[in-house]
């Protein structure tokens, strides 16, 4: 027979241990997103080719391109973006900064047609070049808003969106929902699904914050536009031929259009966290930018068959480069290809634009010594 001895005791000793067990386990919890959240400031590791400085007067020129074979002519008497399309009768600042305020704007007539006609010329020209086209969602859920956006773009960029069961936030860049596309996705194929090419179609919303008073006028800084991305994901080994072929593929395209630009490369303190590299086109400073496994790590997007005795997880890894975000392309636009009394139509937009190839001036400015102001 077992012997009956009192339990009591034991019985304490455990309840005790449970609670004990409960009090660690939320404190675990809690250190957990303490040190997720510090180890997410963390930055790449930046590329050896990258100019160390944190000037961006030292970024370094990869290369210069005048569109056929001549240099940009200083010409004093011409019309900046905004006094064109005032001319054009293509956008109301005015009533746009009373419905939306400060660098809010409307675009009208031949500005609609123009910044639709980029759009689907820069969606056609990545399909040629097997991008598979994403219309994405204006906004996120915040728990994967922060695996993809920096800290400091929340205070300085995005904008909140309150609800009825959670905050979301509205997108800076199609970049962000497409990075998180595959979240928690693993290609045990990855030689046979990757690389993957998408070209992310999307309005985004930036507050500019960071940008107090620099490009005010126009439709060249504001706090919503439309853009064309190239995203891309690859194997590990993969990632630096994409890097140089989507620079290209960016190349092209403003080639296309008949602009000059040149290629740069930004300096390390000008990096954000997730770019090991980054190229600045400069027409109207498009970027490009190989975020290495940066965004891959935080959104669990990973390659491969993991194998007995693998002590790392392989992370695919992604990257970005904006084809056009169009409101800044189609500044430079208007600025090349005006003349005394019109704007030309860059050829690829001319079939965008029911064939029309030029774009005649439907108005005088009414101070030619003051920015442009509608009636």
């Amino acid at each position: 027979m077992k012997a009956k001895s009192d339990a009591t005791d034991l019985i304490k000793a455990r309840t005790e241990c449970k609670k004990e067990q409960k009090l660690l386990k939320n404190t675990e919890a809690v250190q957990e997103e303490r040190w997720n959240k510090q180890l997410g400031l963390v930055g790449n590791i930046v590329h050896d080719s990258v100019p160390v400085s944190n000037n961006e007067d030292d970024n370094g020129i990869v290369k210069t391109y005048f569109h056929n074979n001549e240099a940009p002519a200083q010409r004093p008497d011409i019309y900046s973006h905004d006094e064109v399309l005032y001319r054009l009768g293509a956008y109301d600042p005015k009533r746009g900064q009373k419905i939306a305020s400060h660098r809010g704007y409307f675009l009208t007539d031949v500005g609609v047609e123009l910044n639709m006609a980029l759009i689907q010329f820069g969606l056609a020209f990545l399909g040629r070049r097997k991008y598979r086209k994403l219309q994405t969602p204006y906004f996120m859920k915040q728990e994967l808003m922060q695996r993809t956006a920096q800290l400091s773009q929340f205070d300085e960029e995005l904008y909140k969106v309150t609800g009825n069961d959670e905050d979301m936030y509205l997108i800076a860049t199609s970049e962000q929902p497409i990075s998180a596309y595959h979240a928690n996705e693993w290609f045990e194929q990855p030689k046979e699904h990757l690389p993957l090419k998408y070209a992310g179609y999307s309005t985004c919303f930036r507050k500019e914050a960071g940008a107090a008073g620099r490009d005010t006028w126009g439709i060249f800084r504001v706090h919503k536009f439309e853009k064309v991305e190239q995203f891309c994901l690859t194997e590990p080994e993969e990632s630096w031929a994409m890097f140089e072929q989507m620079v290209q593929t960016s190349e092209e395209f403003y080639k296309a259009l008949g602009l000059s630009y040149r290629v740069v490369s930004v300096v390390s303190g000008a990096l954000n966290n997730a770019a090991a590299k980054k190229y600045d086109l400069e027409a109207w400073f498009p970027s490009r930018a190989r975020s290495v496994n940066y965004q891959a790590r935080e959104l669990e997007i990973r390659c491969g068959i993991k194998k007995a005795g693998d002590r790392e997880k392989k992370y695919v890894h992604c990257l970005n480069s904006t084809l056009t975000a169009t409101g800044r392309t189609l500044s430079c636009i208007l600025e090349n290809c005006q003349t005394a009394q019109s704007v030309r139509i860059p050829e690829p937009l001319v079939p965008y634009m029911d064939g029309r190839d030029f774009l005649p001036f439907v108005r005088e400015l009414q101070d030619p010594k003051k920015r442009a102001t509608p009636n």
